[in-house]
């Protein structure tokens, strides 16, 4: 999963770089926020066709009793460490207090779907965490660009 993740990250680099022509602490603030949704969206679309996978032969989550600590860790800690990486982004973006506390709760949200799924491992708390991963990334971007209200 780091594997991709890395590289999957990378587009908020490229475009600060292209647009500015420097890589500042902002644009690797957005990279690590990248990096880090990646984690808790991939693993709620792993859980969700776990039997697929495995049936096509590609090893996606752990066999065994260790795949429920594995869905835990890879939904919580990434999910966990959001909060303080996009209250980051929000300062650096010369968010007021309010937008800090809008970005914030919206991560808070995340967070709250990547609990369920961590604590429930079912289908329905993996569709939902997936559903509010593509719900806040594109939110929280535009939070950012928006903060200085």
């Amino acid at each position: 999963m780091v594997a991709g993740a890395l590289p999957g990250a990378m587009p908020p680099l490229i475009g600060w770089a292209a647009a500015s022509g420097t890589l500042s602490l902002e644009a690797w603030v957005l990279y690590v926020l990248l990096f880090l949704w990646q984690f808790p969206h991939f693993t709620a679309i792993a859980w969700m066709h776990r039997e697929d996978y495995a049936k096509a032969g590609y090893v996606v989550l752990p066999n065994g009793p260790q795949i429920g600590r594995f869905v835990s860790w890879q939904a919580l800690v990434p999910s966990l460490t959001l909060m303080p990486v996009s209250a980051a982004a929000a300062v650096l973006a010369g968010a007021s207090l309010l937008g800090v506390g809008a970005v914030c709760v919206l991560t808070a949200a995340f967070i709250l779907y990547s609990v369920r799924l961590a604590f429930r491992k079912s289908n329905v708390a993996a569709r939902r965490l997936l559903t509010a991963s593509i719900i806040y990334l594109p939110v929280t971007y535009l939070l950012l660009m928006l903060v200085r209200f």
